[in-house]
């Protein structure tokens, strides 16, 4: 595993692109069972306000960065994060990673219709991918829970991804990851928005610039208002504040 630098409280795992799949490939072929977790800006000013939150992500193996902004918080304190992995262009490469090495996916999150496009689209560029399954990330009692996590068990699943937001996808695998009997799971959050094609990719003049944060926010600035206008100052306001008093 890789070395962690610590981001507002949290450890951040430092991994390149190709780092982060071969580790991913390596919990598989030693028969492990493994978290990694996302983290961008977002993320870590729910888990500087959420303890439980930043705490689960400190139990976990891999939590790697998904986000300028966090490569841009440990560069203040003179650490260097490699490379963000963002997930709306990593799960293509992911995808065809595990095309390559036969890893059997799950998907769970967003509405019937947009998985089974994300499904769609994953089929057609990745024939030879595994998905062993797929549902919504809405339940509607602990019995549909229970059906799901049975059904993930009876398809020998590598690779779980949940696609259901922050902090709520994070908070379901603390629930329920050791009932599931998987070698990975991973957090997306939108990430089944963006595979369907109901989000648009980030142009490459806002991703070279690196603002995509800008670029999903003018696509919707009621929703993204907080987390991006408010919450992006915040998170430096918050680094800085820790620098003179240690998060507890």
């Amino acid at each position: 595993m890789s070395e962690k630098i610590e981001v507002l409280g949290v450890r951040v795992s430092n991994y390149t692109v190709d780092e982060l799949n071969n580790a991913l490939l390596q919990i598989v072929d030693q028969k492990e069972k493994q978290l990694a977790l996302n983290v961008n800006i977002h993320g870590l000013n729910l888990a500087y306000e959420l303890k439980w939150l930043r705490d689960y992500f400190n139990t976990c193996s891999i939590v790697f960065c998904d986000g300028e902004g966090v490569r841009l918080g440990a560069r203040l304190f003179g650490k260097e994060i490699k490379e963000k992995i963002t997930y709306n262009r990593w799960i293509w490469s992911f995808a065809e990673f595990s095309e390559k090495h036969g890893l059997s996916w799950y998907l769970m999150g967003s509405t019937d219709p947009v998985i089974e496009q994300a499904v769609s689209r994953l089929r057609e560029k990745y024939p030879a991918l595994k998905i062993a399954g797929y549902r919504n990330g809405f339940f509607t009692n602990e019995a549909d829970v229970q059906q799901t996590i049975r059904d993930i068990n009876s398809k020998e699943v590598n690779v779980l991804i949940l696609g259901m937001g922050m902090p709520v996808q994070e908070k379901w695998l603390q629930n329920n990851w050791p009932a599931v009997q998987a070698n990975i799971a991973l957090t997306g959050g939108a990430v089944f928005e963006y595979v369907s094609g109901n989000a648009r990719m980030t142009p490459d003049i806002f991703y070279k610039l690196k603002l995509e944060w800008l670029y999903r926010f003018l696509q919707e600035p009621r929703r993204l208002f907080r987390r991006y206008i408010i919450g992006n100052p915040l998170f430096f306001i918050r680094l800085f504040i820790s620098r003179i008093r240690p998060i507890d």
